[in-house]
């Protein structure tokens, strides 16, 4: 399932390690992250569960939207994250 472009977070555990990212393919993006084929930061601490993501219109407004909620404080993403999925369920499964 091809989605046009989406900006996501991930999380390695509740109120633990975020990770932003964007891409073309959120499903094989996060599978990616999940089984350690994405070397980096969400392998080295742990990083795969897909807490929250946004759907955009196009590849610069999801870079721009992941630029933004860069700049966000803590606990600005971690309340954005519970507005929407207060339970920091993994939303991988949502998607299958």
């Amino acid at each position: 399932m091809k989605q046009p472009c989406v900006f996501y977070i991930l999380a390695s555990k509740r109120n633990g390690t975020l990770y932003t990212g964007v891409t073309s393919d959120l499903l094989k993006r996060v599978w990616e992250h999940k089984n350690n084929q994405a070397d980096g930061f969400t392998q080295k601490y742990g990083i795969h569960l897909l807490v929250y993501y946004e759907q955009c219109e196009d590849m610069v407004s999801a870079i721009a939207r992941e630029k933004q909620i860069k700049k966000w404080h803590r606990s600005w993403k971690i309340q954005r994250i519970e507005e929407l999925n207060p339970q920091w369920h993994d939303l991988y499964e949502t998607l299958l």
